[in-house]
């Protein structure tokens, strides 16, 4: 029986969900990352419906607590205990197994697919050209790292791709991000320590214009989302990005260090005010046992979390694939 043959339904706003996820080599990083907070959430869960033959009170006060440790935020605890509570009233159920593939599928429900115009997939057709990815984030989640990550995989899937450092106000940020370059070995655009962003921005995708390069991934400043400032600079970057490729960018992809937790809602919060974030990727997702804030944050802000990073090689940087996610959270 496949992964959720047995609850098969389709939601309205999702396609159906996939069967069991092959157990690749892909699948064993994803499994072994997200380990903390299979540990610590599925282990509660366990014990929750060992030998239930009903769901009571106390069933969904565990199931809640369960969800709100593993960070998946209260909105989404709540929306998820209500659909497992209406699920068996309607269904019904016959075993703990039964019971915990139940859970599996509203957790897999509420997680957003991708759209076919901004394909979460590397050696997916794009539909622009080139492909203008802005990346914002504030520091420290892993932004850079994440650009070079992507920049390989694009590379790999047989993508010419260019970088641009319009991180400006940080001299070290592009430094990391030429570092990144010369590893993955693509063309870079930069300019001097405090340079306009937007100027880079634009430079940027005139010479991947000019190359007849497929991707553009282009780096923003990272300080403190509650400076007004840095929301105003993103704006008027995208702005700018337009003028030089109607449309651009085609991607916002907004990166967010996992481990921690709530903080994260915070910052998306912050920054879906001033940009049109179409994708969110998860950083740190390894070590943590805050994985849960996957559901929350992409249920809540109803923006598909497009990449997760498992890890420190670059082929830890996954495509976001929500029934291999919690195949890999169930164990």
């Amino acid at each position: 029986m496949g992964f959720f043959d047995r609850f098969k339904r389709t939601h309205p706003e999702q396609a159906p969900l996939a069967v069991e996820p092959e157990h690749t080599p892909e699948q064993a990083r994803l499994e072994d990352g997200l380990s903390a907070t299979r540990d610590s959430f599925i282990g509660k869960l366990s014990r929750l419906v060992a030998g239930k033959d009903t769901v009571d009170d106390d069933f969904l006060d565990g199931l809640e607590d369960a969800l709100v440790t593993s960070d998946v935020g209260v909105k989404t605890t709540l929306d998820i205990v209500q659909r497992v509570q209406d699920r068996v009233k309607r269904d019904k159920y016959a075993t703990a197994q039964e019971l915990n593939l139940l859970v599996q599928d509203e957790i897999a429900s509420l997680l957003l697919g991708t759209s076919a115009d901004r394909p979460a997939d590397f050696a997916a057709p794009l539909p622009n050209h080139p492909y203008v990815i802005m990346v914002v984030g504030v520091n420290g989640v892993g932004k850079t790292t994440t650009i070079g990550k992507l920049a390989y995989r694009y590379k790999q899937a047989g993508k010419s791709v260019v970088l641009g450092a319009a991180d400006t106000f940080r001299a070290a940020a592009t430094e990391q991000l030429d570092i990144w370059a010369q590893r993955v070995d693509v063309p870079i655009v930069k300019q001097g320590h405090g340079a306009d962003p937007a100027a880079v921005a634009f430079d940027t995708i005139a010479s991947a214009k000019a190359r007849n390069a497929d991707v553009v991934i282009i780096d923003t400043a990272g300080r403190l989302h509650t400076k007004g400032g840095l929301m105003d600079e993103l704006s008027k970057i995208k702005r700018v990005m337009d003028r030089q490729a109607p449309g651009a960018p085609h991607e916002v992809l907004l990166v967010l260090d996992a481990s921690t937790g709530q903080n994260a809602i915070q910052q998306a919060t912050e920054f879906t005010k001033s940009v049109q974030v179409t994708g969110l990727v998860l950083t740190k997702l390894d070590g943590t046992a805050k994985g849960g804030i996957a559901i929350g944050i992409s249920n809540e802000f109803g923006i598909p979390v497009k990449y997760i990073g498992v890890g420190e090689r670059v082929e830890d940087l996954q495509v976001f694939d929500r029934a291999r996610f919690v195949a890999a959270l169930f164990g």
